[in-house]
């Protein structure tokens, strides 16, 4: 059999304002859905991302049936699904709004697979989409970014097996495990050093049926590219990953698993752009500021 072609697939905020009242009862069972910012699904399967193709997307439905947090926004003039979207009408979000952030700690090379697999949980609230702030709280001390893989899940997942731990994904994206290295060293836990409002940039797609097992992954800080390493630099992969994490925990639609950093890093802080590149699925930028 053929495998399939890589489509992307991207959660999307129209730059128009909205309509006065852009639900309707049939669409959206909830008065308050209306009230809640807009969020569109589209897709593109052209292969260069840069063509007049690549920037002509289609409105599709939502990837994640059931996910009341990854339903589509309700009718409006030009959205409806198979309608065509220039990539200047709207604006990327994260692609997804998962319930579960995970990430993989020591998960470089042999040296972190000779080690127990270990997860951390990252707060959902944290996520931010491409061109969103990383927000630097005063006093934090070293704060560094993490460009890495991240699996986006596409259905609700338990007990996997190497067999079938595929099957729960609907495709890969870029993530940011931003990380205050000071707070690592005195939270044990992690969470004060990775749970930061707007500590976990992601996107700006999921690319679908990507051979994701060697694609360079790299952090460029102001412009300067770091030393770079591959997906295949991971100690654990993302099979193994998927099995010991759904032997803990349910994963949902939209769930996003960070595999692990295994390239080269660098402070960062407020007037610094950061932006994080996964082969096969581009780039994620984000400026940073002082939080407030």
């Amino acid at each position: 059999m053929t495998p399939a072609l890589p489509r992307r697939i991207a959660r999307v905020r129209p730059l128009a304002p909205a309509p006065a009242y852009v639900s309707s009862p049939a669409a959206s069972p909830d008065a308050d859905t209306a009230q809640l910012p807009e969020q569109f699904f589209v897709a593109n399967d052209a292969a260069d991302f840069a063509s007049t193709a690549g920037r002509t997307w289609t409105v599709v439905q939502s990837p994640f049936p059931g996910s009341r947090a990854n339903a589509g926004s309700g009718h409006r003039g030009g959205w409806e699904p198979g309608a065509e979207v220039s990539e200047d009408s709207f604006a990327f979000l994260a692609p997804s709004v998962p319930a579960n952030v995970l990430g993989m700690a020591h998960n470089t090379g042999q040296a972190g697979r000779d080690l127990p697999a270990q997860a951390f949980h990252k707060a959902a609230t944290s996520v931010i989409g491409p061109g969103e702030a990383i927000q630097l709280p005063a006093g934090i001390g070293l704060v560094e970014p993490e460009a890495e893989l991240a699996v986006v899940v596409g259905r609700t997942v338990k007990n996997l097996t190497l067999d079938n731990a595929r099957s729960a994904v609907l495709g890969y994206t870029i993530g940011n495990d931003v990380t205050a290295r000071r707070l690592q060293k005195s939270d044990e836990l992690w969470l004060s050093a990775k749970s930061q409002d707007t500590f976990t940039p992601a996107g700006p797609w999921i690319v679908t049926g990507l051979d994701h097992t060697d694609q360079t992954i790299g952090v460029v800080h102001n412009g300067a590219e770091l030393p770079t390493a591959s997906t295949a630099n991971l100690g654990w992969k993302v099979d193994e990953i998927l099995v010991y994490l759904t032997s803990i925990m349910t994963l949902h639609p939209g769930d996003l698993v960070l595999t692990g950093f295994p390239a080269a890093s660098t402070g960062i802080q407020p007037g610094d752009t950061v932006t994080c590149r996964v082969g096969g699925i581009g780039e994620l930028s984000n400026p940073v500021t002082a939080a407030s």
